[in-house]
């Protein structure tokens, strides 16, 4: 599995750290900026960064910070092919990929703590989708959308 990570200015301490997590986890990141901190980076550059790459790749996943993980969340969803969704609670990260076959991930770096996101995304980067009938139906039907 492919990781691809990246953060504006509000995300960068948390991503920083959480790359670090991630790696010591055993997953491939691959971070895609921003590489230094910039206190005037705008956040739609790297949610397209990551989901243009995971949009890409078969089989990879992504993971954008910015402060709210709002706006990185919007970003994102703007390349087709990409499913990405907010998550401040583990349980968010897991209806999103059991449900809704998310393949990017979005955290609000103002809010969570390291310990918080690296649980939040591995149970994102654990979880499979369902894969039943309702629920294949459903991200079909928001393929369908991206026409």
């Amino acid at each position: 599995m492919k990781l691809y990570i990246g953060a504006d200015h509000a995300g960068f301490p948390l991503k920083e750290k959480l790359k670090s997590y991630l790696i010591k986890s055993k997953y491939k990141v691959t971070d895609l900026g921003n590489k230094e901190y910039n206190k005037t980076d705008d956040y739609p550059v790297y949610a397209a960064k990551v989901a243009k790459k995971v949009a890409k790749e078969k089989n990879s996943f992504g993971i954008i910070v910015c402060g709210s993980g709002q706006g990185v969340c919007i970003a994102a969803n703007k390349i087709r092919g990409i499913r990405a969704a907010v998550a401040e609670h583990i349980k968010d990260a897991y209806l999103a990929r059991n449900d809704d076959d998310c393949n990017v991930l979005c955290l609000p770096g103002r809010v969570l703590n390291l310990k918080k996101a690296g649980a939040i995304s591995t149970k994102f980067l654990e979880t499979k989708f369902d894969n039943g009938e309702k629920r294949v139906r459903r991200v079909n039907e928001i393929k369908r959308l991206e026409q």
